[in-house]
């Protein structure tokens, strides 16, 4: 992959969703909640007024309906503004 995403943007790989069952009954991907937390696999340089404070590798948390979701060799990824990352796991 050669994706390098500009200013303060961040490229994540989100977490998998998790299975569940109710009742023996599967639910579709479709209804599957979206995971809230993921990992960083590239970062932009920031921009002169915000300098970037995640870097690759962070477990982040982030919001609920942040970034674009974009397809890359068969892999779902994010991108999204540093500030719409509410905090780093750790």
């Amino acid at each position: 992959m050669n994706v390098k995403p500009l200013a303060d943007r961040v490229l994540i790989l989100p977490a998998p969703a998790e299975e569940k069952t109710i009742g023996g009954i599967i639910i579709p991907d479709t209804a599957k909640e979206k995971p809230l937390q993921g990992k960083v696999v590239a970062t932009g340089n920031g921009t002169k007024d915000e300098e970037m404070v995640v870097k690759v590798g962070d477990e982040v948390l982030y919001g609920k309906y942040s970034g674009t979701e974009l397809e890359l060799e068969g892999t779902k990824y994010l991108i999204m503004r540093q500030s719409d990352i509410l905090a780093i796991l750790g």
